[in-house]
């Protein structure tokens, strides 16, 4: 009998969890190897950076295929599941053909596991499995989003025909360095000879790693705000309107149903990547329109409930909260605004607390289902420390704080300075994200 899904889950997971780094290629190199090394069959574009990756990824995706071409993409983590990681022609592996995908490696795995000092973790074997379902598929590019880092990253046992490369911030700084230039360091390990570079606007520190990177391995580079740029930009309903200068054109009126500056700056890369990738002089403007129109990034910024409105974003380090709430500032008017989060409890807490009191009316706390959520009590006696004890509650199951959440901007109550509709902003890491979309109907990428 074929194992169901959950059973396969379950046998990845109790493996090396992807947040553990141990910096070997040797694993993954071994078992791509007894798999025909299908990281080789297909051209690849691959990202790193601390926040941006899975949407820019999802952009190239759409960008890729409206030229007529079959993609794969990887991406992690996954909001509800597991299956998202992997998906062929824009669309998730149905359970069936995840499953069908672990069969095809797991024997494989196993013979590793008996020859290596340690097993193959979850994300190796992760790894294994996409590039497997690009070569069956097959696929003409392969989009891959490295799970942390870059030069150790199992997805670099494939060298990338172009290394795309988001804004670097601090992230996971017990494992890649506690400053954006010595994170730098582990992620220009991306770019490799016979390669060439799209990057991001890039602190001055963080730019000089990654160009001495380029001059190293020999790879051309090209640069968001030289080469490529946001020229103009305006919120629109549901999204916002921009124009595009890239590499080889103007690109004038394009509609992004995302909100924010920050997905009109990942779109600018997300096409220049694309134009790298294919050497094209300009492309199809009515087709580069109708790849953006269609891009949904589930978890950023995104809508699901309306009276009042719930917006969900699985911002989880302090680059990307700032990142969100510039947005959520700009483009949003709810008064009060109240915060649930729940978030890891290895990350800068205190200072993502402090860079939401600013905005938030009342932070309900809450935890997630994972082993390195922050218990609620914990996060709400820091919070309220950084609030004030009034602003701040605590709930620790979920489903009853996204309650709370919403019956407090939805009465006001004790919020004299209202001036509009309540909202509720849910946040603090994409595990949070993915279970409140699950608790609130929300599935695939529905629209309210």
């Amino acid at each position: 009998m074929n194992p169901t899904l959950r059973e396969v889950e379950a046998e990845l997971l109790a493996r090396w969890p992807e947040t553990k780094l141990e910096p070997s290629l040797d694993r993954i190199r071994a078992i791509c190897e007894l798999l025909g090394n299908p990281q080789d069959a297909t051209p690849l574009i691959q990202l790193t950076g601390t926040n941006g990756k899975s949407t820019t990824s999802r952009m190239i995706d759409a960008l890729v295929r409206a030229l007529g071409l079959r993609t794969g993409r990887f991406t992690s983590p996954h909001l509800q599941s597991i299956t998202e990681r992997i998906s062929i022609d824009g669309d998730p592996l149905t359970d069936e053909e995840f499953v069908r995908a672990y069969e095809d490696v797991a024997p494989f795995a196993r013979l590793i596991d008996d020859q290596q000092e340690h097993p193959l973790s979850f994300f190796e074997l992760m790894v294994a499995m996409a590039y497997a379902s690009f070569a069956d598929a097959p696929v003409d590019a392969a989009i891959v989003e490295v799970g942390m880092g870059g030069s150790w990253d199992a997805t670099s046992v494939a060298d990338a025909r172009v290394a795309v490369v988001t804004p670097i911030g601090v992230d996971h700084a017990r494992y890649l360095g506690d400053s954006p230039e010595q994170i730098a360091v582990e992620k220009a390990g991306i770019i490799k000879p016979g390669g060439q570079a799209v990057l991001a606007g890039q602190q001055p520190e963080v730019l000089d790693v990654l160009m001495r990177r380029a001059i190293e391995v020999g790879a051309p580079v090209v640069r968001e705000g030289i080469d490529f740029g946001v020229e103009s930009r305006v919120p629109a309903v549901g999204g916002q309107q921009f124009t595009l200068q890239s590499l080889s054109g103007r690109y004038e009126n394009l509609l992004l149903p995302l909100h924010g500056e920050h997905q009109a700056r990942n779109a600018a890369l997300a096409l220049a990547a694309v134009e790298t990738f294919t050497g094209a002089k300009e492309l199809d403007p009515d087709l580069v329109r109708q790849a953006f129109g269609e891009v949904r990034s589930p978890g950023r910024l995104e809508v699901v409930r309306r009276g009042p409105a719930v917006l969900l974003d699985a911002a989880h380090n302090p680059h990307g909260v700032e990142t969100m709430l510039l947005a959520v500032q700009e483009e949003f008017s709810f008064s009060p605004l109240v915060g649930v989060v729940a978030m890891m409890g290895d990350k800068d807490v205190e200072e993502m607390l402090r860079q939401l009191e600013p905005v938030l009316a009342h932070i309900v706390a809450t935890e997630n289902s994972s082993d390195r959520s922050l218990p609620a009590i914990e996060l709400a006696q820091i919070a309220a420390d950084i609030f004030g004890e009034e602003r701040v509650s605590s709930a620790p199951r979920l489903d009853a704080a996204l309650e709370e959440g919403i019956a407090r901007a939805e009465s006001a109550e004790g919020y004299e300075d209202a001036v509009g509709s309540g909202g509720v902003l849910v946040t603090g890491s994409v595990v949070t994200v993915g279970e409140a979309r699950t608790l609130l109907g929300v599935t695939g990428e529905e629209r309210p």
